[in-house]
Order: structure tokens, then C-alpha cells, then sequence
């Protein structure tokens, strides 16, 4: 505990730089608050400016502009609610000590992704022109724009663009939060954090020549309102993840190895919900340079979506490629797996895209490229087996029917004609393999953003005061599975929600 400042002099504090908490910044900044954005990594951006594949909307103007006039708020709650699974109850689960309101959660979330569309393109600038289907969408919803900057990456630098031109708002990056500072009464009063600096440390001896100065590291108390948004746990291998998941041991992941934020809110009360609820997504990249690497570069659902199918290794496919993500990592992990070598469990699966699709992903294509994940080869230089499935899909897709196969109902922009006529053709081939990627579990939180935890009679969850929390830190929205292109959207609808409350409370 520590004595703070007068009221009228504490910032806003968010602890963290992805998408949750730049949406946070600039809510706050616009509400007139003084912001301090700490970020523990030398860059700002976290996980959210890899985000790939592109952010939900229901009833969004670009949806109607490309056709698509069927998408309500309810059919995306509804998507939602099926995709989350068994943990999505609608009523209270005290006898579990589990009351989080996730209807009201879900209702948030989809009830605000078109207004969260449109603040994105029309306040911060960001093009979503494009829209695409996903798996367990019942619509295509998924927005993202047209050039070849991916999505995560084109919001993220809009939006900080934004927030540079604020003097309100302060970035402090390579500082990493070490303590919340509480009152007598349990309330957040601010945070204790190290920031790494150059110049050596005090009372060091002159530098010799040719000797590298080592950065010192200053610790600072920072008091104010406090919003986390410093994400999930999925690439904390020996730490939550093993506590928590420790049958996901082995599998690679598509985050950095760092420790997730919940420990240091626990520590002041914090609920934690869900944690054994991790999300493996079906298709990270195998590095044929580096095979066994634990870290892979996601292929986005999106290309997917666009057209692409997944092949086993006898050049076959074995599910429909939109459906849930966790039906594909299953379906994956059924197929025959490869030696396991240095520890690493992986799979050997080809994700195939076709003239149409490659198109409709060049951006992302480019990249991928140019990373050596994948390749293209002319149809008649493909397996025998693969050519035969080429073949019967290219008629599936003539048809406009999947059902004798596995119940794919969009085809994305495939354009692929079958038989000898696409011998010359070029198409699109790289090895996947499932990875951790996401955590659906975290601290407890409600629709205004506030962070619960048990109240001192062991009942219900209550506010933690002067604590708020987004994106992927937080749990209990997304229940077993979480929808591709929900995690940048819980990012500005909570962000924002967390940035306005905050805000208010700062004053």
C-alpha cells in the first residue's frame, strides 16, 4: 500500500499496447483524461498488429455493399453463443462459483461490432471494405481492407497515428508493471512498474572501449485509474499454460514466450474464470527452414475462407475448412502424426489455394512468400492424389454443393475449373499444423470493462474498484472457442468501454 496524490492530478493508466488498450487510450484522451500507456516490449502493437484474417461486424455498411443484407446483431449473437459452447449458460452458476454474466458479455460484443466497424473506418481511418466468411460464421462478417496491409497491422497503426497527435497521451515502452498498489479498503490506486533506459547504471565505472553499456532500470510509482490489456497466456509454455493446460505441452504456438498478467491481478482479488479453456487454432506454418521452430507464423482463417481447402497427407481432404476451430484441430490431430523431434508435435497437413483465392489473399500471400511458408506449382506437378482432389472439389465448387463430402457451404473466390484444362495452372501450397494460440480464459469482468472479483462473504462478484480490463487478458465471453475475427473486435468494444470509464473515474 502507498499514499497517492490528489485525485485531480492521476492519469489514466493502461497496462499494455495492443488493440484493447490503444482503443482504451484514445476513448479515455478524447474524454479529456491524461493517458499513460505502459508496454513491456521495446514496440507497441502486442499480438493484435499480427492479427491477420480481420475483425467481425453484423449489419455493417460494407456488408451491404458487397450483398450481404441478411447479418443481424441476434444472428451473430446466436453464432457466438453455439461456438462457446457448453460453458455459455444464461443463467447464474453459483453452484460452480462460476456467476459471470456471459449472456450479457455476448450481447455486448455483437450488439456493438457494427458501431465498432464504423468508428474504425470513419473516426480513425482504417479501410474495411472487405468482407469475408470465417468458421462458425453463419454470414460472411469478417471485415478487412483491400491493400496489402493486414488488418491487425492497419488498425494498430491507425490508431496510434491517432493518439501521437494527443499531448494527453504518454507511451512508455520496455516498462513492465511489478506491482498494483492498493488502498486500506481494496481499491486500485495505481502501479509500480521498471523501466528500462540507456545510459549504465549508477556509481558504474567508466565504459572501456568496445564494451557494451548495459541499460539500468528505474522504478517508478504511477498513481491513477488502471486498465489491463496486457493479453492472454498462450505463449507462457512453462508457466499458466503448463499449470493450466498441461496436456498442450509440445504443441508450437503463434505467441512469444512471455508470462500472462493474471497472477499480478489475482494478487489483488482478481477472479480468475475459464482458464483451462485455450483455443488451438488449426493452421500455424511450418518453416521448412526451421521445422521444428515452437513458434509459427498463423495462416490466417482467411485464406481459408477465400477458397483454400486443407489435404492430408495423402492428399486428400478430410473436413469442411470452415467449420469451428476447434473442429478442425481435432479433425487434424486424428490424422497420423509425424515423429515428434525436439520435442515439437506437430502435423504434416497442406493447405492448398487456387488461382481465385490467391488473388483474394495477395496481400497476405506476399508475406507469406516472401517468409518461404509457401510456394506455387503448377497443378500437373501436384501428387497424383492431390490432382484427383483438386479435381472433385473444382466440381463440388461448379455445383454449388458440398454436401456429398463434408458440408462446406461457401467457396470464397475458387475459380478453378476441373480436368485438363487447369493442368497449367498455378496454385498455392504450404505445410500447417494446429498451435496454441489463444486463451479464452482470464480475469472476470463485466459490461462496463470493471474487473470482479469474490465478495469478502465469498458470494457474488463484485467490482474490483478503480480496475478494468479488455481484450484477451480477460475471460468468460468467448466460453470453449472463440470465433476468428472476435478478438480484434472484443478489443475495441471493451477497450473503448474500459477507456470511457476510466476516464470518468479519473476525474
Amino acid at each position: 500500500m502507498a499514499t497517492a496524490p490528489p485525485d485531480a492530478s492521476r492519469p489514466v493508466i493502461i497496462v499494455g499496447s495492443g488493440l484493447a488498450g490503444l482503443a482504451a487510450a484514445h476513448e479515455a484522451a478524447k474524454a479529456g483524461a491524461t493517458v499513460h500507456m505502459l508496454e513491456r516490449g521495446p514496440k507497441p502493437g502486442g499480438n493484435s498488429i499480427k492479427a491477420s484474417s480481420g475483425i467481425n461486424g453484423a449489419g455493417t455498411q460494407f456488408q451491404r455493399a458487397s450483398g450481404i443484407l441478411n447479418d443481424t446483431s441476434d444472428l451473430f449473437r446466436n453464432d457466438t453463443i453455439r461456438s462457446a459452447g457448453f460453458r455459455f449458460q444464461t443463467r447464474k452458476e453459483a453452484a460452480t462459483g462460476n456467476d459471470i454474466d456471459r449472456e450479457s458479455l455476448v450481447d455486448t460484443l455483437t450488439k456493438s461490432s457494427a458501431s465498432a466497424i464504423h468508428w474504425l473506418a470513419d473516426e480513425i481511418g482504417v479501410d474495411l471494405t472487405v468482407v469475408a466468411a470465417l468458421g462458425g460464421h453463419s454470414v460472411a462478417r469478417t471485415h478487412r481492407g483491400a491493400g496489402k496491409t493486414p488488418p491487425g497491422a492497419a488498425i494498430v497503426t491507425g490508431l496510434l497515428q491517432k493518439l501521437e497527435q494527443r499531448p494527453e497521451f504518454k507511451l512508455h515502452t520496455s516498462a513492465r508493471v511489478t506491482q498494483i498498489h492498493v488502498d486500506g479498503e481494496g481499491r486500485v490506486r495505481g502501479v509500480r512498474y521498471v523501466q528500462k533506459s540507456e545510459g549504465g547504471r549508477e556509481g558504474q565505472q567508466p565504459r572501456r572501449e568496445n564494451q557494451e553499456e548495459e541499460p539500468k532500470e528505474e522504478q517508478v510509482d504511477l498513481y491513477g485509474p488502471v486498465i489491463f490489456t496486457a493479453g492472454g497466456f498462450a505463449g507462457d509454455a512453462h508457466g499458466q499454460l503448463a499449470r493450466y493446460r498441461p496436456d498442450l505441452a509440445g504443441l508450437p504456438s503463434t505467441n512469444e514466450a512471455r508470462p500472462g498478467p493474471h497472477g499480478l491481478m489475482a494478487g489483488v482479488g482478481a477472479e480468475l474464470i475459464d482458464m483451462d479453456s485455450v483455443q488451438v487454432h488449426p493452421t500455424g506454418f511450418v518453416d521448412p527452414s526451421d521445422a521444428n521452430s515452437p513458434y509459427k507464423i498463423l495462416a490466417a482463417e482467411m485464406l481459408r475462407g477465400e477458397g483454400g481447402i486443407l489435404l492430408s497427407p495423402q492428399g486428400r481432404r478430410f473436413v469442411n475448412e470452415l467449420e469451428r476451430r476447434d473442429v478442425i484441430s481435432e479433425a487434424i490431430m486424428g490424422l497420423p502424426q509425424p515423429a515428434t523431434e525436439q520435442g515439437i508435435k506437430q502435423w504434416d497437413v497442406t493447405l492448398l489455394l487456387d488461382p481465385g483465392a490467391i488473388d483474394a489473399t495477395a496481400g497476405h500471400l506476399g508475406f507469406y512468400t516472401f517468409k518461404g511458408l509457401v510456394e506455387k506449382k503448377k497443378v500437373k506437378d501436384l501428387d497424383p492424389a492431390v490432382i484427383e482432389t483438386v479435381d472433385r472439389y473444382a466440381e463440388l465448387v461448379a455445383s454449388g454443393r458440398d454436401d456429398d463430402e463434408f458440408g462446406r457451404r461457401t467457396f470464397g473466390h475458387w475459380r478453378l475449373v476441373p480436368g485438363e484444362a487447369n493442368r497449367e495452372e498455378e496454385v498455392c501450397v504450404g505445410r500447417v499444423t494446429p498451435v496454441v494460440h489463444f486463451t479464452m480464459g482470464g480475469v472476470a469482468f463485466d459490461n462496463k470493462a470493471r474487473v470482479l472479483r469474490r465478495a469478502s462473504d465469498g458470494g457474488a462478484l463484485v467490482p474490483v474498484s478503480g480496475l478494468w480490463a479488455a481484450g484477451e487478458v480477460t475471460g468468460g465471453l468467448h466460453g470453449d472457442n472463440r470465433l476468428g475475427g472476435s478478438s480484434l473486435l472484443e478489443c475495441v468494444v471493451f477497450g473503448r468501454v474500459a477507456g470511457r470509464e476510466a476516464a470518468e473515474a479519473a476525474k
